[in-house]
């Protein structure tokens, strides 16, 4: 199952019939205890349905010392989060954890990058499908079932407009508003549920990549395009934000990736497209940037997304 989205809303929405709640940076899960029995152990695929359970074990055993819990059978969405220095969810920070697999290096970092499971909604409980219940149903359910759990379920607010503000000064990444009557539509983007991001920040395709000046292998920016109904359009060379640890981590990730020419549908400018190694564009990479168009403006890399493919984009 992948998880419901929320589409870009223009306004925040007012009246009773809307809920409003925090937009967590962090990634995106749905936690499942089926075929754990009453183990109190969850399976956690990511928004493009691949297990990612050995990566983040705190969070799959995070009920197992819950005894009324460990008997219960569930199904839940939400977003796993790491702190930052300042104490702010950091999508930056969590990338620490997300593409670590070798399971002593795992257990290191559960005690580095301790990692929070923000839980806000229940689509299954003890059995019963609840994703045609509306939403007000199935948050008062996950709020009782989760009652002292280490999961936390975050609060949800009444005035959209008083929250945006005060997220943007805390520096948080935006909210999402939600229709108190939606049903759970699983991989589906509902207007019924609408984010309010306070930077632009997108997932792009890689297509491309460039080395270092004076160097050959050194990988120092990225070529990125955008999905279209007319193939991937180029939208832009990142290069600000990829340091020598992340530029370790593309390296590897590119390896094997290589083609002779181009995978945008467009033609790629001569000063970005010279000394460029072109990529099978499979690869998909989170960026900060002041504005989304046909060319992305003072973009900043933030992280590989291994939890999103280009064909959810």
């Amino acid at each position: 199952m992948r998880p419901m989205l929320a589409s870009p809303g223009t306004h925040v929405p007012t009246g009773d019939e809307w809920a409003h709640e925090v937009k967590w940076d962090g990634m995106r899960i749905l936690a499942d205890s089926a075929g754990y029995g009453d183990r109190g152990r969850y399976r956690l695929t990511s928004r493009n349905d691949n297990d990612v359970t050995g990566a983040w074990p705190d969070v799959a055993e995070g009920l197992r010392e819950m005894r009324g819990l460990r008997r219960r059978d569930m199904l839940v969405d939400g977003e796993i989060i790491a702190v930052n220095d300042a104490g702010v969810p950091d999508f930056r920070t969590l990338q620490e954890r997300m593409h670590v697999r070798r399971a002593s290096s795992v257990q290191r970092l559960v005690t580095t990058v301790p990692v929070t499971f923000m839980v806000f909604d229940l689509l299954r409980l003890d059995g019963d499908d609840l994703t045609a219940e509306p939403l007000a149903t199935r948050r008062a359910r996950l709020a009782e079932v989760l009652d002292g759990s280490p999961w936390q379920v975050p609060a949800s607010y009444d005035d959209g407009q008083m929250l945006h503000d005060a997220t943007r000064q805390q520096g948080l990444e935006g909210i999402v508003s939600k229709r108190l009557s939606s049903t759970y539509r699983p991989g589906e983007r509902s207007p019924h549920w609408q984010k309010f991001a306070h930077r632009t920040r997108g997932s792009y395709v890689v297509g491309g990549w460039r080395p270092q000046e004076g160097t050959s292998d050194r990988l120092a920016s990225l070529l990125v395009g955008e999905p279209t109904p007319a193939g991937l359009m180029f939208r832009g060379r990142v290069g600000s934000g990829i340091a020598a640890k992340q530029s370790k981590v593309l390296t590897e990730a590119v390896e094997g990736l290589a083609r002779t020419d181009s995978p945008f549908a467009d033609e790629v400018p001569r000063v970005d497209a010279k000394g460029t190694f072109w990529l099978d564009p499979v690869l998909v990479v989170e960026v900060d940037s002041h504005g989304r168009g046909e060319r992305l403006r003072q973009p900043s890399f933030q992280g590989l997304r291994t939890d999103v493919s280009p064909e959810d984009l």
